[in-house]
């Protein structure tokens, strides 16, 4: 969980970067909402995994694709009611959100894989 604090103040530092030289004409006016919310599902997702890899073992995969459908889930609701209220620039709050969510994706599985890869060792 250390790991997606870090990642995710790293991330926050390139937006108050990008805000302090004036490269805000390439990021909507809702990036720290966007970041607020991949943050809370990365919390939130290592909460359930770290619960399920806890209980039964046997149990991990399951665990694991019911955060990915949620985190999937409360995504398109989250898009779905920015765009209904009205963002200032649509095109660039839903790259923004997209490639937002590859990073945090990429970083969920590369975290996953250090994890099992270290566990899976005899």
């Amino acid at each position: 969980m250390l790991r997606t604090v870090i990642f995710t103040g790293a991330i926050g530092i390139v937006f108050f970067t990008a805000e302090y030289y004036n490269f805000v004409h390439s990021l909507p006016a809702e990036k720290w909402y966007i970041l607020a919310f991949f943050f809370t599902i990365s919390v939130l997702q290592h909460r359930v995994m770290s619960f399920g890899f806890q209980e039964n073992r046997d149990r991990f995969v399951q665990f694991y694709l019911v955060t990915v459908v949620l985190r999937l889930i409360l995504c398109v609701l989250f898009v779905g009611a920015f765009l209904y209220y009205k963002v200032s620039h649509p095109m660039r709050f839903v790259v923004t959100f997209f490639v937002l969510y590859l990073f945090y994706t990429f970083f969920e599985v590369l975290g996953l894989y250090r994890n099992l890869r270290r566990d899976l060792k005899p």
